[in-house]
């Protein structure tokens, strides 16, 4: 069983004879560390798993760099918005690593319904699980002290804190890298 495979079913309610079948409409790519997965104004055609390696979601704004979020390991990465709606994309996907990725395109996700008679089930609890993560991300920055996004992060995804330059986590988090260190050095004592 691939990585893909056990990701989505454990992610996913499928038997077995639907596992392959999803899992074989995604296809193995590599990205190089710098390679872009997607620009902004760019219409976003698919949906990928990393299997290794990271991406960085971000955009380009007048006066700096915001990164959204660090795509690690384990998960999905799309511009949801562009795949769903066909919008332009708003964010750039750039490999921060080289990166082994599972990608399925819009039209074999779209078709996903003729193969599967649960699939529209399965891609509600999907989008759910999506915009769950998104609300729980607004929570943190609502509700949470920058020392506590901080802390909430590393707990979850320690390995990006070795491999991510610190500018990087620090726009994630919303704070400045200063804080960051600050934050870092009060930790370790």
């Amino acid at each position: 069983m691939t990585d893909l495979e056990q990701y989505l079913q454990t992610y996913f309610d499928f038997d077995q004879t639907d596992l392959v079948t999803v899992a074989s409409f995604f296809k193995p790519e590599i990205l190089k560390k710098g390679d872009y997965y997607l620009k902004t104004g760019k219409l976003c055609n698919k949906l990928s798993f990393i299997q290794s390696g990271m991406l960085r979601v971000y955009v380009d704004l007048e006066d700096r760099e915001v990164t959204q979020w660090i795509c690690t390991q384990g998960y999905f990465v799309t511009d949801l918005s562009s795949l769903v709606f066909e919008k332009p994309a708003r964010w750039n996907i750039q490999a921060l690593a080289d990166t082994a990725i599972y990608t399925i395109d819009k039209h074999d996700y779209d078709r996903l319904g003729e193969y599967l008679p649960k699939w529209p089930v399965t891609e509600k609890l999907f989008i759910a699980h999506c915009f769950t993560t998104l609300e729980d991300r607004v929570f943190s920055f609502l509700s949470m002290t920058a020392e506590q996004r901080y802390n909430l992060l590393f707990d979850s995804h320690r390995d990006i804190f070795t491999q991510v330059p610190l500018q990087y986590i620090a726009s994630m988090l919303g704070m400045t890298p200063e804080t960051v260190s600050r934050i870092r050095r009060k930790q370790l004592n």
